[in-house]
């Protein structure tokens, strides 16, 4: 008869116990070379996130009628979008009414630049001054979106102006050159500055543009104030000439 010894024995070498299974797993050390580190995939971020920061740095501002999908992730997940944002001293801002998302400096490099203003650097953005005609035709510019808002509603979108009713403004503030083409040519190289700002879109085949929302925000009260200050500095000093003239 088999004694305990040879029963035992037997019972290792049989396939389905549960000693030969643990025989045929890996080793704990094994898996742990081939998983990835915890740290690694806590880290990912969700491609959607990535994508709208992306755009955001690329742009500057995303347009819920042009990128419905990234500015609805924007909007969403603002504290995700500006957790990613904030090493670059940058963070979003979003006007939801009219469906716009869009990046600005953060208020902490001011702080962190002292109080002059001309020390403001960042990195990543260039600061780009606009000329005194550039200012002009945004202040002309933001009086048409307001109008249009005013009739068609606050957020409507395809505020569409034509260059010919823009002329006669600007000629009000920068005189006539006496020349319909120089005016025409004038004009249309101020819009096609303002185009690359994203004020503006590309003037179509009627000689049209669409003015952009974010218009409401670069054309703000205060730096209409500045604006209006700079032209009655002008004023009082050609008034100054003509008086010395006199």
């Amino acid at each position: 008869m088999p004694d305990y010894f040879d029963r035992l024995t037997s019972r290792t070498d049989t396939p389905e116990t549960g000693d030969a299974q643990k025989q045929d797993a890996p080793s704990p050390a094994h898996t742990d070379d081939t998983a990835a580190p915890a740290s690694e995939t806590d880290q990912y971020t969700a491609s959607n996130l990535k994508t709208t920061a992306q755009e955001l740095l690329k742009y500057g501002l995303l347009e819920a009628d042009r990128k419905p999908n990234l500015y609805q992730v924007a909007t969403s997940q603002t504290a995700s979008v500006n957790r990613i944002l904030e090493p670059f001293d940058l963070r979003l801002k979003v006007d939801d009414i009219r469906g716009l998302a869009f990046l600005v400096v953060s208020e902490q490099l001011f702080r962190d630049g002292g109080e002059n203003d001309d020390e403001w650097s960042h990195p990543l953005v260039r600061r780009q001054r606009l000329n005194m005609e550039q200012s002009l035709l945004i202040a002309i510019l933001r009086q048409h979106f307001i109008a249009h808002e005013q009739e068609a509603g606050l957020g409507a979108g395809d505020a569409v102006v034509e260059l010919e009713e823009l002329i006669p403004q600007l000629q009000l503030y920068l005189g006539d050159t006496g020349s319909d083409t120089r005016d025409q040519k004038r004009l249309r190289s101020l819009m096609e500055n303002l185009k690359n700002h994203g004020i503006v879109s590309d003037i179509d085949a009627n000689d049209q543009v669409v003015i952009r929302p974010i218009i409401t925000h670069l054309a703000n009260p205060e730096n209409l104030q500045n604006l209006l200050h700079h032209f009655r500095t002008l004023a009082g000093q050609a008034a100054g000439t003509d008086g010395d003239e006199s």
